[in-house]
């Protein structure tokens, strides 16, 4: 085969195989597409939009701290000896937090056993000696005097066996004091000894915080804490944890405010499932008040987060469209909002985290 006939040869197989290829990759993309375009609608759950009459509200800035928190000190004085307490950790009810020494008390212990052992032998016998006398008293064989001084130095044991008993007790429970303890669940969140310090009676051992329940600070303006109700129920979103609110409840309004800002610290009680909000941490609280006002609600649901905006996505011709909404307040399960809404809209409650605009769903009941 010449030259000139060899590159036209390969020439010719380039043009085909291209072609080839090119016929391939356009009925891959129209079976592709056909794909999408028979994709069966997404199943989606939706509510209606109601406009109804709810309470106004406030939002103010608080701050969360625990309810229980002790600075676990000692009763007793000494060295500490043993120091198994670490900052961040978490310890049960009656968990050892520090031991001091207590070889000094437990040898007193045991010469006070001695010394009342020595005292009941004593009383026993000045016991048979006290029923020998009073049997000679009876038959009038032994003067009365002899009988009383038999008798008060049976007494005199008698009260020093006591004595010794109270004496023994105060060295045992002195050496069980010795054992610091902590006296509720919580985490350590502060260290005040070491191996080898002296502490006083008195002096502290650990800070221990009890993060089951949280009670948020918040100071609230004079015009609004004058009409809160003492135990009103209200929404506490701690950012840093969770964008979903949680329900909390008025413990007090101080009835001490600040007189410069016009404000009074309102606490809050919370529970705190996980142990999530930690002492210090920021809480958005969502007061309601006794004034009322129109409004559009639709189910917590029903809100996507979509970075620092919320929107919803609404129901309309078998396909959905992306609405941005403002929330105006929490109330039960449901949330006020403002956004491009009317009342008897559908908006998407189940289904919605991967909905894209214009997408076709199917309602489900």
């Amino acid at each position: 085969m010449q030259k000139t006939d060899l590159t036209l040869y390969y020439i010719r197989s380039f043009i085909i195989t291209a072609l080839i290829l090119f016929a391939f990759g356009a009925v891959t993309q129209a079976a592709d597409a056909g794909k999408t375009r028979s994709a069966p609608p997404v199943p989606v759950r939706v509510a209606v939009v109601e406009k109804k009459l709810v309470s106004n509200q406030i939002s103010l800035t608080g701050t969360a701290e625990a309810i229980a928190k002790s600075d676990v000190a000692s009763e007793v004085s000494g060295i500490v000896e043993y120091y198994p307490a670490k900052e961040g950790a978490f310890v049960k009810k009656g968990k050892l937090l520090a031991r001091l020494r207590s070889i000094d008390l437990r040898l007193r212990l045991k010469g006070a056993v001695a010394a009342r052992e020595e005292i009941r032998a004593k009383l026993e016998n000045a016991e048979k000696e006290l029923a020998r006398v009073s049997r000679l008293k009876d038959a009038d064989s032994i003067a009365e005097r002899k009988y009383d001084e038999t008798l008060y130095v049976h007494r005199a044991f008698l009260q020093g066996v006591l004595k010794s008993d109270a004496a023994i007790e105060l060295l045992e429970y002195e050496i069980k004091q010795k054992d610091i303890v902590a006296p509720f669940s919580g985490f350590i969140s502060k260290e005040h000894t070491q191996v080898g310090e002296w502490i006083s009676s008195g002096g502290f051992v650990a800070t221990i915080v009890d993060l089951n329940k949280i009670r948020i600070t918040v100071d609230v303006p004079e015009r609004y804490a004058a009409i809160l109700h003492p135990e009103g129920e209200v929404s506490v979103l701690v950012k840093s944890i969770s964008n979903n609110p949680l329900a909390g409840r008025i413990y007090a309004v101080l009835p001490q405010g600040n007189p410069d800002a016009r404000t009074f610290p309102v606490r809050i009680n919370l529970a705190n499932p996980g142990l999530k909000i930690k002492s210090g941490m920021e809480a958005k609280v969502v007061f309601s008040l006794a004034d009322t006002k129109n409004a559009l609600l639709i189910p917590k649901d029903a809100v996507v987060t979509a970075g620092s905006k919320s929107l919803v996505y609404h129901v309309m011709d078998g396909k959905v469209l992306p609405v941005d909404v403002i929330i105006l307040g929490y109330y039960g399960n449901n949330v006020a909002v403002e956004g491009n809404l009317q009342p008897g809209c559908k908006v998407v409650v189940r289904g919605n985290e991967r909905l894209r605009p214009g997408q076709s769903v199917v309602i489900i009941e």
